[in-house]
């Protein structure tokens, strides 16, 4: 009986991130990056062209939450790039504690998906810490005002990690198209669903 009822208090602990208690907060300025891509290529903000913020996405290959919404992911991304919010895809991940999230594994995942977004690597995760990334996948939508980046919207993805024909809110959606309209975001915060990111030791 104790066994049952410890389970959902684990289960409670590995899946729900509370507010971090440092990085950034919704209005907040956002920092730029300057990260190796899937391609090797550098990736920053300040490279992005021709748009009105981002959809920064902390993820990674091996959690069951990132791959679950790998598909929903590249939704995102087609439909709002076009609408000057790409998706930037980050991997905060150790590869010595998830040895499935090294860069060589990004690459193959990357082309496994045909992602069409950046898949880039925080190699030394100093951008989850300053972002206060806590969970993968954890996003923070930032919109652009000349050459600064303002987060609008920080938390997960939707309401429905496993069966994405039963989400309710769409979160990032909602917010990104409230954004598009020039209105307020009704949701600015809702808490990150995922695996916690692996530190380094």
């Amino acid at each position: 009986m104790k066994k049952l009822l410890i389970l959902p208090a684990i289960l409670f602990l590995f899946i729900a991130a509370a507010p971090s208690e440092t990085g950034f907060k919704v209005g907040d300025k956002a920092s730029d990056f300057n990260l190796k891509n899937v391609d090797g290529k550098m990736v920053s903000l300040a490279g992005l062209k021709n748009t009105k913020g981002a959809i920064v996405i902390f993820t990674c290959n091996h959690c069951p939450f990132s791959v679950a919404y790998e598909d929903r992911i590249i939704a995102l991304h087609n439909k709002y790039a076009a609408q000057g919010y790409p998706v930037v895809a980050i991997n905060p991940n150790d590869p010595v504690k998830s040895p499935d999230d090294s860069f060589d594994a990004m690459v193959v995942r990357a082309a496994e998906k045909k992602f069409p977004f950046p898949y880039i690597y925080d190699v030394d995760q100093k951008v989850a810490s300053v972002y206060g990334a806590v969970r993968t996948p954890h996003v923070f939508v930032l919109t652009r005002e000349d050459n600064a980046y303002n987060v609008a919207y920080i938390g997960a993805i939707d309401d429905n990690t496993y069966e994405p024909e039963n989400v309710q809110t769409r979160y990032v959606e909602q917010a990104l198209d409230e954004i598009l309209a020039g209105k307020k975001v009704t949701t600015n915060f809702t808490k990150a669903i995922g695996c916690t990111i692996k530190w380094k030791s």
